[in-house]
This record gives C-alpha cells, structure tokens and sequence, in this order.
C-alpha cells in the first residue's frame, strides 16, 4: 500500500440533511479533482456524515463520530461551553462577522411593541437572530413578560398565539404548532419542528417561507436572509422598527432588533490542525475567489435549490482562529451575556440574585447594610476599583449594575449598557461649581493655569469634563491640545485628579487612606474612596489640605449639592475644625467671586443625573429590585438604613449621591436622551481625541464595529 496514502486522514464534516449531504458529497468530489496527486494522497480526505439536526451533530463531533461543522452562534456557545469544543474558524459577511436581527412581516399595520397573540416564526429555537436577540429585546423592553418561576420558551409560548420554532421540542407543542416537517413516532425519520433542512419552516429561509405562505404573521431571521430577496417580493415585506414604525428591507441597518455574531466552526481540540488545514485549502480553491470556483461553490447553495448549506451563502470568507481562543472573544461578551440571561444552560444562582458593583471600602460598608434591610430579591456586594472598573464588570457579567455619574453613564452607553433608573434631586438641578478659600483673593476664573487644583476624579463631569469650557478650552488659556488629559497637565501646576496616571503631576497632592498596616498611605490617586481627596466631599478636603497644613489645592472643583452639609462635615469630622461656610467662596465664569450658597448664580453649568446602567437582557429585572429598594429604603422610609444617605460610613455620595429624592424608571432605552444633547455634543468632542481604556475595551468586542 502506498505509504502517503496512509498519511491521508479522514475528515469528517457533519450535515443534517440529504440535500446538505449532497452538497459535502459533491464538494469531496471536487477536491479529489482538483488536487494534484501527491497532495490528493497526503491531504485530509472528506468524508460526509449525516445526523438528524444539530444537537446530533454536536455530541457526534464530541463522540469523535464526526469531526467538524459550521454552527450557529447559540450552537457554538453550547459546543463550547458544555461539549468543550473548540472554535477554529469564523464566517465573515460582507457586514462583518456579525449579522442584524430583523422581524419582517406582510401587514403593514403591524407594530413590534403589539406582537402578543401573533403567529411567530423563527429560523430557529435558541438560535441567534430568529430566538435569543429578538426574545432579548422583547424582554429587556418589557413587551414580553417572563415569571420568576418560568423559563424564556414557556413565557414565549404564552406570548405568541402559535409559533414554528425548530429545535423547540414537545414540551412546548405552541412552540412548534406551525411547523411543517414530517410527522414520526421514528426519530430518523420525523422532522416536524426539528433543526434540519427537512423541516421547510427551518432556518432563515424557513423563516421568511412560513412568513410568505400566511402561516405566520412575523418572522424574526437575520439580515442576510434578505439579500436574495427579489425587488417584487421586497415590495411586499416589511420591518419592524424599535420605535413602533415599519421599513423597507433595504433598512435594516437602522431597523433592526439587534445585531450579533454570525456561524463559527468547530471541532475536538485535537483536531484544530487538521480542521485549519482542510478549511484553508477549501476556500482556496472553492470560496469566493477560489482558484476553481467554476467547478465548485463552497458558499453557495443554490445549484442544490436550497440556500445554506454546510456554510451561510452569505459567508464572504473564513476566518481562522488562533489555538485557545476563547468563545467569549468569538462571540462577544454582550451575547454571551444574552445567552446567560436567557437561560441558555439553564438556571444558575447568578439569576436569582442582584450583584451591584461598589469601589471602595466605604462603598461596600453601606451596600452590605443595604442588602441586610432588603426584603426582595437577595442583594450581593462586589468590589471594584473605579467607576469605569465597574462599566467593565457589568459588561463581562461580573457584576450587574451600578450608578454612574453622567459621564461614566456616557461610556457605559458606548460599551452597550442601558439606562434603567436615574436619580431625581427634586427641584434642584445639580451644577458644577468652582471653590476657593475666601481668604486666598488671587485666584479668579481667568488665572488658574498654574493653581493647584483639586477634583473629584478622572472622568468626573464637574472637575473634568465641563471644567474644559472655563480653562483649556477658554479663550485665554493658550492651551492647544485636544488631548484634555495631556492639556490639564500643562494648564495646572499640579494637583488631585484621583484616576489620574500615578506618576503625573495631577496626583501630586493627592494622600491615600492611611491604614494601621500601610506605610506609606495606600490608594493613593485612586479613583475611589480610598483616595481621601476623592468625590466632592475630597476635593473639598484637598483644599483645605490634610492635618498637617500640607497637600492642599488653590481651588476645586466639584458638585454644588452636598457642598454646605460637607463643609459641616469636615467640621464635625475633625479634618478642618472651625471651618464654616463663610470660609469658603464660589468662582464665578464672568471672573467675579460669590458666597457658596449662590450657586444658582455663579456655576459652571447643570450636569445630568446620575444614571443606573445595566445589560439590557436584565433591565426589567434591575429596575423592578430598585422600585422595590426605594419603597422600603428611601427618603420617605422610617427604616434605620437610608438608602440615599451615606456621612454614617465615612464619605458622601456612597452608591447614589445624597441628594437623591428617588429613582425615575428610564422611558428611553438611550442613555443619550437623558443626558442631553448638550453634555453628549462636548463628551463626544472630548472623546474623539481623549483615549479611554474602557472605550478601548469595549470596542474590541466583536459586533462593535457595525
């Protein structure tokens, strides 16, 4: 026997029908035609294995009965997270390697937010663009209502009036009522309401054929379904939009429920090498630019009279994957987190509880005294290190909410969390205000380059973001950078800015926390509590300067609202005794000085609220614990612990700031509207030139960049 010829390993591609079969069959004809000999005889050799659906496939491939195929993002996140299969490639469309989630629909009176009782189909149970993206929305918008006690397909099932959702099983024979397939008491051979092209209603083209034929009034399936849509049948669909409106097909770009990551290969880790080398020599001479895509298309299925088969038609190409790449970075961390949110392996304990995110000893003091006085849903505390520490938690599913002042709510939006609740002060409007010692006459708002400077942090929009209207960006401040960071530094002397880089001049004056064990002080320009001179309780410490007369500012700036009961504060406290409000004086814009209780005249402009930001999956469920919180623990509760009041533990604004009367429901789903175009328009021009690490992290998931 011919010795190279032992060298050929078999590689088997699983398929779940005849007509996909025929396909692979055809394709491992074509690769014996085309390669030469000596590599026919040295190259994996293609072998076609067809299973019953998808599941069979996956634990085939697990079982080393097959080796490979091309799954569904849902598909490859149980591939990978309970079969422990790895990812070794990933179709990329002519958007990306995403793909939008779209609900189309025939009646042209029909509005997305009204959809319970209709006719649904779906490409499939569980699957990406026709299940979870679509049931996501529904849920986090709170159309569709799900129990404590239910799972997402029984709330689904009582939601829609019938459905064909394949993969859907006979628990739940609403779910599958509309189906089409052949009926068995066999398995082999029944396909009703199964992953497999032999039920008709599957997939997106299924999808949108349940659609035309009237057995559906809705059908959810992805963007690329709609690229062969002929002019004349366009003309008689439409979408459905977020905002109760309707599109053309053509737009689904801004008409869309979602978007999320498109089919990705898998196999067993110990065929990684030889799933590269088979996927690499396919597209070479089969794909889209393929050396022999005359004799052979690998994506494309319409010389079969189906659309999909073995890859989507509208993969552009593959993209192979580095060994140990993890699902999270394949599929993105905000699907991820919708597949956990929807149940997607089941219950878990991170269901059943509230994880809020805190950033400093004092921070989790009053949160785990809170989740004692709770009587709802249990509450857990867990620690990060900074405001934008926690946009990042909440995003990677560590921790699933936190109030965030307008700016970090501003990033949290670009990374994909939604509003769920903002703080309300009454009639008071917080402004940004500019502080100095009334002793010190020097200083006006036209000569602080080269003050010492004190604000309340990194990022904060009093001493950082509208700061850059009255200094670098004035008219007199001869500062050109757009780089504000870069231009603080250069404008100030020096200064506390905790988050700061630690070795810059803007953490100069900062202190730490003193501990019993810590020499020198510990947290020393952190953009939390543990820095002293953090908040506007410490940038008001930073200008009085600490006990020994030493590390203090010329000015700060901060927050108008807790400014007379932290001035009291520093008196009682001991960190400034004798001090008084008198003290004290405000910097006004026109160059003047005001006592500090004549804010409404002398400010540097209103900041937005602080808002709760979360994952949308989980939305409903974080606005209904703290509409549940506030009724038992806020300003108008007689309970011992106040949910909006912190001086017992040390600080103010610990969680929400002090001035909060109560929590508003957000109505948008855009942080952006509650923010104000305003505070956007000058966030969006200081963030078009200021790096972020947060934002950096963010945009590198995988949809970020459609």
């Amino acid at each position: 026997m011919n010795r190279s010829h032992c060298n050929a390993k078999k590689f088997r591609w699983c398929n779940v029908s005849d007509i996909e079969q025929r396909k692979c069959a055809e394709l491992a004809k074509a690769l014996q035609a085309v390669l030469p000999p000596r590599a026919r005889n040295s190259f994996v050799k293609l072998s076609c294995i067809k299973v019953h659906n998808v599941k069979d496939c996956i634990k085939k491939i697990w079982g080393n009965t097959a080796d490979a195929m091309s799954l569904d993002a849902a598909d490859t996140y149980t591939a990978a997270t309970l079969y422990d299969l790895t990812i070794v490639a990933k179709e990329l469309y002519q958007e990306g390697g995403c793909l939008y989630s779209v609900a189309v629909v025939q009646d042209g009176s029909l509005d997305l937010r009204q959809l319970k009782g209709k006719r649904s189909c779906h490409d499939g149970a569980w699957r990406t663009a026709g299940w979870n993206i679509p049931l996501g929305f529904l849920l986090s918008h709170g159309y569709l209502q799900r129990r404590d006690d239910q799972t997402v397909a029984e709330a689904t099932s009582e939601f829609f009036g019938a459905a064909c959702a394949p993969g859907a099983g006979s628990l739940l024979p609403n779910l599958c009522e509309l189906c089409q397939g052949q009926k068995s008491y066999q398995k082999g051979r029944n396909y009703f309401c199964e992953t497999t092209n032999n039920e008709p209603l599957y997939g997106p083209e299924g999808a949108l054929r349940c659609l035309e034929q009237g057995v559906g009034d809705v059908a959810f399936l992805d963007d690329a379904a709609l690229v062969d849509v002929s002019a004349a049948e366009a003309a008689r669909y439409r979408l459905l939009c977020p905002d109760g409106t309707q599109a053309s097909l053509a737009h689904f770009r801004r008409c869309h429920l979602g978007y999320g990551p498109g089919n990705a290969v898998v196999t067993r880790h110990n065929y990684r090498k030889v799933a590269r080398k088979f996927l690499t020599a396919a597209q070479h001479l089969f794909g889209r630019n393929g050396k022999h895509r005359q004799r052979f298309q690998l994506f494309n299925s319409t010389a079969f009279k189906r659309k999909n088969l073995m890859f989507r038609d509208a993969t552009m190409k593959l993209l192979l994957l580095p060994d140990n790449t993890d699902v999270s970075q394949v599929l993105g961390l905000d699907y991820v987190a919708l597949l956990k949110g929807l149940g997607h392996q089941g219950s878990s304990l991170e269901n059943s509880i509230i994880r809020w995110c805190c950033i400093s000893a004092a921070e989790q003091s009053k949160c785990d005294e809170w989740a004692l006085n709770i009587k709802s849903t249990p509450l857990v505390c867990i620690r990060a290190t900074s405001a934008s520490h926690c946009v990042e938690m909440i995003k990677r599913e560590e921790v699933d909410a936190a109030s965030l002042d307008a700016t970090h709510a501003y990033i949290a939006g670009k990374c994909g969390l939604v509003p769920v609740a903002a703080e309300h002060y009454g009639l008071a409007t917080i402004l940004a205000v500019s502080v100095v010692k009334a002793a010190s006459r020097s200083e006006n708002m036209f000569n602080l380059a080269g003050r010492r400077s004190c604000h309340g942090n990194l990022y904060s929009p009093a001493g950082w973001l509208l700061l850059t209207e009255y200094t670098i960006n004035s008219n007199n401040s001869g500062i050109g950078s757009c780089n504000i960071n870069a231009a603080y530094t250069d404008y100030f002397r020096k200064g506390c800015m905790p988050g700061s880089s630690s070795k810059g001049k803007l953490c100069k004056v900062c202190i730490g926390r003193q501990q019993a064990d810590s020499k020198p002080p510990s947290g020393r320009c952190a953009a939390n509590h543990d820095e002293l001179y953090y908040g506007n309780l410490g940038a008001l410490r930073c200008l009085v300067g600490n006990s020994n007369g030493k590390n203090f500012g010329d000015v700060a700036f901060l927050e108008h609202h807790s400014l007379m009961e932290n001035i009291e504060y520093l008196a009682t406290s001991g960190w400034a005794p004798g001090w008084t409000a008198g003290d004290f004086e405000l910097l006004c814009p026109d160059g003047g000085r005001a006592p500090v209780t004549e804010w409404d005249r002398c400010n540097l402009g209103p900041i937005p609220p602080n808002i709760v930001m979360t994952r949308s999956i989980i939305a409903t469920k974080i606005k209904d614990f703290l509409m549940k919180a506030q009724a038992e623990l806020g300003t108008t509760s007689r309970a011992e612990f106040q949910l909006f009041h912190s001086q017992k533990h040390g600080e103010s604004d610990l969680l929400f700031k002090d001035a909060t009367k109560f929590l508003v429901p957000a109505a948008q789903t855009n942080v952006e509207d509650i923010l104000g175009d305003r505070f956007i328009n000058l966030a969006q021009s200081v963030f078009s030139c200021v790096h972020s690490d947060t934002l950096g992290f963010c945009n590198h998931d995988v949809c970020s960049r459609l």
